[in-house]
C-alpha cells in the first residue's frame, strides 16, 4: 500500500483508507511512513453490492469454465483462496498486450516472481505460464510498478520490470526476451549505468525498432557527488535494434521529473516516441508534461500539459495515461491535488503537445478517482479509472465517438472487495476491452460496447 495525498489535508493509500493530516504544502517522507504504518493497522473494505442508481455495463461476457459469470462476457482467472504461490491467481498486478494474431499476452507479479502466460482464446484459457524471475521482497511490484510486456510482429516478446537493490528505494530495470514466448533468457540490466532506475515503459515502432525508457537518479547521484541537493529523477531511454539484445543511444531525454511516479509512452502517427510524465517545476511543483521524440529518435521539447500547481515535496506515487490517435489528437489523463485543481482530469491536444484543452474533471472526486487508462481508435476514444465507494472498487469508463470532444455517461464495468489492480485498456483488431485483476474475482478480460 502506498500514500499519496488528494489535497493538502488528506492523504489516501492505494487501499483507499483516508488518514487526516493536518494542512500543510510540504510533505515530509518520516511522516509518510509514520501514517503508512497507522493505516496499516486499520480495517479493511467491506463487501457492497452495486448502487441502486449506479449505471451497469454494457459488455458481453464469458467466465472461465468452472466459474460463475460476472455479468454475460467476462474472460479470466478464478480468485485463489490461499495466495502462496507464483499463478495468475495469486498475482497483485498484471499488464496485457494483444499481439498483432490476436493472441493475448499477460505479464503478472505476485509472492515476488514476473511470470508471462498466453491466451489464444481472449482469456478464457491461459498456456503453461513461464517465470521470467524470482526476486522475493525485492520485487517492484506495487500499484504503479507494473511489469511491461511487448510482442513485436515476428512474435519476439520482451518483458520489463523493476528490482529493489536496496533499502532506500533505489532499483534496476531488468529486461527478459523470448523468441516465441515458451522460453526466455536470464533477465538482465537494461542499463549500463549504476544509478536508480524504475518504471520502464516499452514498446515496438512501426520498423520493429524498440523503444524504452524509465525513471532514472542518474543525474540525481551526480549533484550529490558535487555536493548539491537535487530533488527528483530524470527520464532516460535507449533504443533496440534486435527485440532487446543490446540496447543502444542510452541518454537522458528530461531531467527533473517525479522520482516516484510512473510514464506512460504511446506513438504518434509517424512512428515517433512521445512520453507522459510528471515534471518538476520550480521548486517541487510536481505538474505532467509530454515530450516527444524527433525522427532522428531524439529527444525534443517539454510541455506542461495543465497549470495545476501541485506543489509536494514528496511522492504522489500516481502516473498518467498517454493515448494518440490515428488522425494525431492526443489524449492524457492525470491525478492531481495542485492549488489550481484536485482530482482526476483529461485533456486534448490537436497540435502535437504544444498546447491541451482545458483539463476536465473525470469520475467523482469523493470517491477518490484515479489511476487512468486511455486507449484511442481513431475518434473513438476509451478512458477507464478507479474508484472507492467506502466498501468496494470500481473500475469506471467513459467513452467518446469525437476524438474527446464530448464523453458518454460514466459507467461502472465491475466492481471488488479487498486488493485491486488499476484497470487497464487493451484492444485486438475488432474490439475493446477492459482488463483488471482482483484477489476476489481474480483476472478478468471485459469487452467493453460503447
Amino acid at each position: 500500500m502506498e500514500i499519496f495525498p488528494r489535497s493538502s489535508g488528506t492523504f489516501y493509500l492505494e487501499t483507499m483508507v483516508p488518514v487526516s493530516l493536518r494542512r500543510s504544502r510540504r510533505i515530509r517522507h518520516g511522516l509518510a511512513a509514520m501514517l503508512l504504518g497507522f493505516a496499516l493497522a486499520a480495517s479493511g473494505f467491506e463487501a457492497r453490492a452495486h448502487a441502486p442508481d449506479e449505471a451497469q455495463p454494457s459488455s458481453s461476457s464469458h467466465a472461465m469454465p468452472g466459474m460463475p459469470a460476472m455479468h454475460d462476457a467476462q474472460h479470466g482467472t478464478a480468485p485463489a483462496d490461499r495466495c502462496t504461490d507464483l499463478s495468475l491467481q495469486c498475482a497483485t498486478v498484471a499488464t496485457p498486450f494483444f499481439d498483432a494474431r490476436g493472441v493475448l499476452w499477460l505479464a503478472w507479479a505476485g509472492n515476488g516472481a514476473v511470470s508471462v502466460a498466453s491466451s489464444k482464446d481472449g482469456g478464457r484459457h491461459f498456456a503453461v505460464p513461464v517465470v521470467i524471475g524470482q526476486h522475493g521482497a525485492r520485487l517492484d511490484a506495487g500499484a504503479e510498478s507494473h511489469p511491461q510486456i511487448v510482442v513485436n510482429a515476428h512474435g519476439q516478446v520482451v518483458v520489463a520490470y523493476g528490482v529493489f537493490k536496496d533499502d532506500d528505494w533505489n532499483a534496476q530495470v531488468l529486461i527478459a526476451r523470448s523468441p516465441d514466448g515458451t522460453r526466455f533468457t536470464a533477465p538482465q540490466s537494461i542499463s549500463r549505468d549504476a544509478a536508480s532506475q524504475r518504471f520502464p515503459v516499452i514498446a515496438f515502432d512501426g520498423t520493429n525498432r524498440l523503444f524504452a525508457a524509465w525513471i532514472d537518479k542518474r543525474t540525481a547521484a551526480q549533484a550529490r557527488k558535487r555536493g548539491t541537493a537535487q530533488p527528483g529523477a530524470a527520464i532516460a531511454y535507449a533504443w533496440s535494434d534486435d527485440a532487446g539484445a543490446t540496447m543502444h543511444g542510452e541518454a537522458i531525454a528530461e531531467d527533473r521529473t517525479c522520482e516516484c511516479c510512473r510514464l506512460d509512452l504511446a506513438f504518434d502517427a509517424a512512428h515517433r516516441p512521445v512520453l507522459l510524465f510528471r515534471k518538476i517545476y520550480g521548486e517541487n511543483e510536481r505538474d505532467h508534461a509530454v515530450l516527444a521524440f524527433d525522427d532522428r529518435g531524439m529527444p525534443g521539447q517539454t510541455h506542461r500539459v495543465a497549470l495545476d500547481r501541485w506543489h509536494i515535496d514528496g511522492c504522489p506515487h500516481h502516473g498518467p495515461a498517454l493515448a494518440i490517435s490515428s488522425d494525431g489528437v492526443w489524449h492524457a489523463a492525470w491525478f492531481t491535488a495542485g492549488e489550481a485543481r484536485q482530482g482526476l482530469y483529461y485533456a486534448r491536444s490537436s497540435d502535437e503537445g504544444r498546447t491541451f484543452s482545458a483539463p476536465q474533471a473525470v469520475g467523482d472526486t469523493e470517491r477518490q478517482a484515479g489511476r487512468p487508462s486511455l486507449l484511442a481508435r481513431g475518434a473513438s476514444v476509451w478512458l477507464a479509472w478507479k474508484e472507492f465507494d467506502g466498501k468496494r472498487i470500481l473500475a469506471r469508463v467513459r467513452h467518446s465517438r469525437d476524438g474527446g470532444v464530448t464523453w458518454s455517461a460514466d459507467r461502472t464495468i465491475e466492481t471488488a472487495q479487498g486488493l485491486a489492480d488499476r484497470p487497464l485498456l487493451v484492444a485486438d483488431e475488432q474490439h475493446v476491452y477492459l482488463s483488471w485483476l482482483t484477489r476476489e474475482h481474480g483476472y478478468r478480460l471485459i469487452e467493453l460496447n460503447p
